[in-house]
Formats: C-alpha cells, structure tokens, sequence
C-alpha cells in the first residue's frame, strides 16, 4: 500500500464520477456546443451568482487567462510573495502577459490591507509600471492551507475599486476555505471580478478548472482560452467530473481537515519535529530537527512507502484529500509516532 500525500491531486475518479463520465453528453465545446460543459459552467456561475463561466484543462490556465485579460504588457502584478501565480506557474505572468509582479511580504500567504494600501501607493509616473491588478489565493497553498479573513478581503477589494484595480481570487482550493469558514460561493462572488477555482484538487475531478467572472470577461477569456492552446472538443466526459464533485464532494472536504489536523496533532507530540504551521484546512506544512533534514526525513518516509513533498525552506508538506482512507491515516500516524532518527 502506499500513501501518496504529496498532493490532492493524486486522487482518481470514484466509480460514481466514472459512471457520469460515461453517460455524459457530448459535443463540440469549440463550437459552445458540449451540452455537458455548457451546463458545467451555467452551474458553477449560478453557485457563485456570477454573469458566466468558462471551463479551462488547469487552473494555471485560468489564472494566467485572467491575468491576461485583466493587464497590458508593463503592467504590474500585485500578490503575496507565497502567491501561487507568481511561485507555480512557470512565470507565466511575465511571459504570456509581459506584467512585473509587486511581491507582498505576508503571513502564510495572506497580506493586510494596510499592506495593499503601502504597495499601490506612491508616485505613478512613466518612470512606474501601472499597477493594474491584484490576486488572492484561498487556501493558500505555499501558506499551508491557511484561510483569508473574509472581512480582511473586504477591505482589499474597496482599496483595490478606490484605486482602479481589478481583483482576482485563484481560488483553487477555494472550497476547502468555505467549509472551513462556513462561507458561501455567492459572498465570494460579490467581491472579485473574477474567481478561478480548480476540480481536480479537493474534489477530486481527474482535470479541470473554472474561471468565473462578467460576460465581457469571459468573452475575453475564451479568446485568450483559444490562443494559449486550450479549447477542447468533446470534453463533456471531463465536465461531467466536475459536475459530479460540485454535487458530491464538497461537504466531505471536512474529513480531509479532520484527518489533517490529527496529523498535526501526533506532529506536534514528537521530538524530532521542531516547528507546525497552524492547520485550517487539508495541508499540513512542518520542519524536522536540522540533524535529520527534510530530505532524508521525506527519503526515509517514501522507503516506507509513505510520499510526502519539500516546499523549500525546509519545508515538508501533507496534504490529505479523497483518497486518503481511514486505515492509510492508522499507518501514517503510528509512523510518525515510531520514527526514528
């Protein structure tokens, strides 16, 4: 058996979502005409009682599709220095939009408005990129699962509208967040001009992301979807996937959190672990003694068959997610208890 907690992206389609993935009724979406992807996005906008929707193979592309459309060339970025867009996407931002990225220096991957406030102020002169745009991102990944204060959002979109600036959320675990929070999509959606949010991380679709915003956004976005390579034909089979986990997988994220923080629990209890980043959600990110070293800890772990990642830093990370059954978490913690240097 092994125990892949490297990401929630590890997991594969329940026998249910494979069952609606093979009923799916297909079309050519290049054409709008896949009735399943069409009723894939009139749904998720409707969740988040946003205009409309468009169904992306990644979330990189949404967000690099939304950074696009949202800036010009010399434009500046604004986004914490954890911020995924910046961190895990390749320098997209510099090299599909030609935009420079204002790093933020926050916690886990969350600034203040204050913050916001000090980074858009200034001189804006030619001698200045525009600052044209900022991005969120809830959960935060690099931050360990850490969730944004709603009413702290509220205030970073008010500086964002006083000063021209448009408002992104790269909400790829997004849902994690609301049920963390006991938020709701719609409240969400009244804040940001557009949202992407991803399928195949907690939900566990095998593929797809969603950009949600206005109808002129969107219109913008499926140009931009088509020149980064992205549309698709009878992709209805992969959007039945996301239907299926919008209506199935989205109150059980709860476990994942559950299980993550008994993680963090027997973490906390054991000597060789020198540090835990607080847990809301399904991440867990700790650091081992510096006698061990999170390489050798991470290559002792997979000799076991137990798979966890390096975030940097000295970083390890776990993330649980659907696949993670009860009897893996048994193992998992009784290692962790018995490990030795």
């Amino acid at each position: 058996m092994t125990i892949d907690l490297i990401s929630d992206t590890v997991t594969r389609p329940t026998k249910e979502m494979l069952d609606a993935m093979l009923n799916a009724k297909v079309g050519d979406d290049v054409f709008k005409m896949d009735p399943t992807v069409n009723e894939l996005q009139e749904k998720a906008a409707k969740l988040f009682d946003m205009e409309d929707a468009l169904f992306f193979p990644s979330g990189t592309m949404a967000n690099q599709t939304a950074i696009k459309l949202h800036t010009q060339p010399g434009d500046k970025l604004i986004c914490d220095k954890y911020a995924h867009v910046y961190n895990y996407e390749g320098g997209g931002a510099a090299f599909n939009a030609g935009v420079t990225c204002k790093l933020i220096d926050g916690n886990r991957g969350m600034f203040t408005a204050e913050q916001l406030q000090e980074a858009v102020a200034g001189r804006s002169d030619i001698h200045v990129p525009f600052s044209r745009l900022v991005c969120i991102e809830n959960t935060t990944n690099k931050g360990g699962g850490a969730c944004w204060d709603f009413a702290e959002l509220e205030k970073l979109q008010k500086i964002s509208k006083n000063n021209n600036l448009t408002f992104h959320l790269d909400g790829a675990r997004l849902f994690n967040a609301l049920v963390a929070k006991n938020e709701t999509p719609k409240q969400y959606g009244a804040l940001f001009d557009t949202i992407s949010i991803c399928l195949s991380k907690g939900l566990g679709a095998p593929i797809g992301s969603i950009l949600l915003g206005s109808k002129e956004h969107i219109a913008k976005a499926l140009r931009i979807r088509k020149l980064f390579g992205g549309a698709m034909r009878q992709v209805g089979f992969l959007a039945a996937a996301g239907m299926y986990a919008l209506d199935n997988h989205v109150e059980r994220l709860a476990e994942d959190h559950q299980k993550a923080k008994g993680i963090g629990a027997v973490l906390e209890s054991v000597s060789y672990v020198t540090k835990v980043e607080p847990i809301e959600t399904n991440i867990i990110i700790f650091y081992v003694d510096k006698s061990i070293g999170d390489t050798n800890f991470i290559n002792k772990m997979a000799a076991k068959n137990i798979l966890l990642t390096p975030m940097g830093e000295g970083k390890i990370r776990i993330v649980t997610h659907l696949d993670y059954t009860d009897n893996m978490h048994e193992v998992l913690l009784k290692e962790l208890k018995n490990y030795q240097k």
